[in-house]
């Protein structure tokens, strides 16, 4: 088969294997009884994390930070 009806015949079994899932009742679809909502315990707060100080520092528009050493001379930045 090539790649596409490979593509094709999952695709057509996901369909499949839906369609036949919702025809079923909510009720037999159901594998485990469902507990009713706690409210969870508040998560302690954890501080961020703070920035390596033999590092740079600087960061970028999609927030990452540079990884160089702190006062680089270089004039790029390495983010990660």
């Amino acid at each position: 088969m090539s790649k596409e009806s490979d593509l094709r015949a999952m695709r057509e079994a996901r369909y499949a294997a839906r369609t036949a899932q919702s025809t079923q009742p909510a009720k037999a679809r159901r594998s485990a009884p469902v507990a009713p909502a706690t409210p969870a315990a508040p998560a302690a707060q954890a501080e961020p994390t703070a920035p390596d100080e033999s590092l740079c520092g600087h960061r970028s528009m999609n927030g990452r930070t540079c990884t160089r050493e702190r006062g680089h001379d270089a004039k790029s930045h390495r983010y990660s």
